[in-house]
């Protein structure tokens, strides 16, 4: 069964019978192990995602790495085999693990933590799930985080694309797995760069798309590729890297080819120098989550509660489905603006502005205040 199908834990029927809540994740339990840091690859058919894992399997950095790949897809790793564990799982000469899913993904990740926690198998540092190329990466991201057992034994430490510098505009425009991959990434990967003699075309589309995700070539550093998402083991540099420039540029993506599948994703990024009030913003996600998670392709930032801005909250939400907030223990650098950065489908960016300036207090002419959006039984999930 491919990645992303049906397999997957759905989320609930009903998003706003869970509302969102800011308690931060579980305090490190000394009996329980370290979470496993999981990195999910995607990219379209072609793109080359074996030959960059064929490549990164080398780099002692991925030492002990367990790869999970679609059965229907071609491994492509046969030079490094060296045994087979068992029917499913083979070991690779770089000491990593190969195993593909013949059905459920959680089953699988959940027996390789009874291998490992029983020794059957090696200890392994880290998993790559190396996606089909059409696979809309969500649905994987919603089993790591909605997993009550899975999200305290795993965690997710980057989407990475890989991106075709030739053919890749190409795709974009006559496949919409290919934008959301995109969209969704964490990290780009442009590869065969140097088959083409200007990226600059391909590179503005993916800045457009998703202006918060890096674009670097495969010949980087495996940390470089697969690095953290937003430092759970507490590195607050990965913060910093994860959210990008805080002076981010909202993408108008209509000014472009209205045909292109691209055309009804925008990304922007809010902001508040003032501390946030911990109920105001707890009902600004509940409201854009209940009312607008399935256009919500992906949300991550770093907030200041007003309660304690000194230690800032790390926030992450696929559609909506949110992983536990994370407090840091400082601000990763001298700016303690709250920042949050969307990835919107087929919703108005104006739209998002006007519910956080309302939340936040910031008067508008004819726009409703906070008590308008909660305090109205009669209100709806927009204006």
């Amino acid at each position: 069964m491919p990645l992303g199908a049906g397999a997957l834990p759905r989320a609930p029927a009903d998003p706003t019978s869970t509302p969102m809540s800011l308690s931060p994740a579980p305090a490190p339990d000394p009996r329980r192990p370290e979470p496993i840091p999981l990195t999910v690859l995607t990219g379209f058919l072609g793109a080359g995602k074996t030959t960059l894992l064929n490549r990164l399997l080398r780099d002692p950095a991925l030492a002990d790495t367990v790869v999970i790949v679609n059965e229907f897809g071609e491994i492509g790793l046969d030079h490094l085999l060296i045994e087979t564990v068992d029917e499913d799982m083979i070991l690779l000469g770089a000491g990593c693990l190969c195993c593909t899913v013949r059905g459920d993904l959680i089953a699988t990740l959940e027996d390789l933590l009874r291998k490992r926690d029983n020794g059957r198998i090696r200890p392994f540092r880290r998993v790559v799930i190396e996606t089909t190329g059409l696979a809309d990466p969500a649905p994987i991201l919603h089993a790591l985080i909605y997993h009550p057992y899975l999200v305290l034994r795993y965690r997710l430490q980057a989407v990475v694309t890989v991106v075709d510098a030739v053919t890749g505009a190409a795709t974009l425009d006559a496949h919409p797995e290919a934008v959301r991959q995109a969209a969704v990434a964490d990290r780009l990967v442009l590869t065969k760069a140097d088959l083409t003699g200007d990226t600059a075309g391909i590179r503005a589309r993916l800045a457009a798309l998703n202006p918060a995700a890096p674009i670097v070539l495969p010949a980087e550093p495996a940390d470089a590729l697969l690095g953290g998402l937003f430092g759970l083991d507490g590195k607050a540099a990965d913060v910093r890297a994860w959210l990008g420039d805080a002076t981010l540029a909202e993408a108008d993506l209509h000014a472009h080819d209205v045909n292109r599948h691209d055309a009804s994703i925008r990304a922007l990024c809010l902001t508040s120098e003032a501390p946030v009030p911990r109920p105001a913003f707890e009902m600004f996600m509940d409201l854009l989550r209940s009312g607008h998670g399935p256009k919500l392709l992906r949300l991550k930032g770093i907030v200041a509660l007003a309660d304690d801005p000194d230690h800032p909250i790390v926030v992450h939400g696929v559609q909506h489905v949110f992983h536990a907030p994370l407090t840091l223990p400082a601000w990763p650098d001298p700016d303690h603006t709250s920042r949050l950065v969307l990835i919107l489908r087929d919703l108005d960016p104006a739209f998002v502005h006007q519910l956080w300036d309302a939340f936040l207090g910031r008067p508008r002419v004819d726009a409703p205040d906070a008590a308008a959006l909660t305090d109205n039984p009669l209100a709806l999930s927009g204006f």
